[in-house]
């Protein structure tokens, strides 16, 4: 084939791709602002200006999840539009094989993958954790409830007793609590203290309360600041309270390699490293899933049963994904299996069907 050829491919490729990225990133974005306006309308400080700045902060994060369903419907609708135009006919007419206009939508679909783990996940990362902030800010002060559901609970031990930690948002990696709550504890495990703080960072040796209402003995004393002693390392919190999504691919490897250090395990950390490692390489394999059920499509008299099959495979391949990952994590299988199993079991799916049909 040709590098005219070839290119025409590509850049097709390429435009249906960002085309169906705007067009849902548009749909996602009215879908997140309609719902987080219902949230937040009644917010003492909200407007609208504040709820779009918030909903596209989201964007990159959502839009990093919706990746791999933009690398398989890009890559159908790419070979369909082909079809229908008979220009893989004519290709194929020419002496083109089915590999060699494929090669070049593989190309795209790895490239998309960097260009999503390289520069969309730090973005993502970055905007996420800044609208979290702005929501939070938004929210501070207007609920002294913790749901066990809403964040992780940490338990710490000194030698004053014990101190369980709970927060309604998590920020900065797991190093900054908004709306937090301490109960301290006796050597017997009853409850003689409690604090709540609308801000609590983690310092050197304590966690420095903000904006601080202490109840003990049935009496409440405000303070502007307070100290809880603590034994917590910054990497044991972050490896328990951060979410990992919330940390860019370019610090995930030192983030684990310090909590391993620790004697932490660092699942969930690994498991996405692992996992953005492995997704240029899913979108190639939801590119071969793709090209199994579109060029068949035309030459079955353009069945819908056919695509409607290549969408099924491509979401059944993503919950298994999703599912593998869960097993990664809790630690049931290491995470870089968990994250190229399915990745390589789609792709020698795609490349064995492809071989039997065009191929014989």
């Amino acid at each position: 084939m040709g590098w005219t050829l070839g290119r025409y491919f590509f850049f097709r490729y390429v435009t249906i791709t960002i085309w169906f990225f705007l067009g849902l990133l548009a749909l996602v974005f009215l879908i997140d602002f309609t719902e987080l306006s219902g949230r937040t309308t009644g917010l003492p400080g909200f407007t609208y200006g504040t709820a779009v700045a918030i909903s596209g902060l989201r964007m990159p994060m959502i839009m990093l999840q919706t990746v791999p369903f933009v690398g398989l419907f890009s890559a159908m609708a790419t070979l369909v539009s082909l079809n229908r135009r008979y220009e893989l006919v004519i290709a194929r007419s020419a002496g083109v094989s089915a590999w060699q206009f494929l090669l070049p939508c593989c190309i795209g679909a790895l490239l998309f993958g960097f260009v999503s783990v390289g520069l969309i996940n730090p973005l993502a990362a970055h905007a996420f954790s800044l609208s979290e902030q702005i929501e939070t800010q938004l929210r501070s002060g207007k609920s002294n409830t913790v749901s066990a559901d809403a964040a992780p609970w940490i338990r710490q031990k000194t030698g004053s007793g014990d101190t369980i930690i709970g927060a309604r948002a998590i920020l900065n990696q797991g190093l900054e609590m908004a709306d937090a709550v301490f109960f301290v504890l006796d050597q017997q495990g009853n409850i003689v203290e409690r604090k709540d703080a609308a801000r609590a960072y983690l310092r050197d040796g304590y966690w420095d309360l903000q904006d601080v209402k202490t109840f003990k003995n049935g009496t409440i004393q405000p303070a502007a600041s307070d100290r809880v002693p603590t034994n917590l390392k910054p990497e044991f919190v972050q490896e328990r309270l951060a979410r990992p999504e919330t940390i860019p691919f370019y610090d995930l490897p030192g983030k684990i390699e310090v909590a391993r250090s620790f004697g932490l395990k660092a699942n969930a950390f690994a498991m996405q490293f692992d996992s953005l490692v492995a997704l240029p390489f899913l979108l190639v394999a939801m590119t071969l899933i793709a090209a199994t059920v579109s060029m068949r499509f035309a030459r079955m008299g353009q069945s819908a049963t056919m695509i409607l099959g290549g969408v099924v495979a491509g979401f059944l391949l993503y919950v298994v994904s999703v599912l593998v990952k869960a097993f990664g994590v809790a630690g049931f299988v290491p995470t870089a299996i968990a994250a190229w199993v399915p990745v390589v079991v789609a792709m020698f799916f795609g490349v064995t069907f492809l071989l039997y049909k065009e191929d014989g």
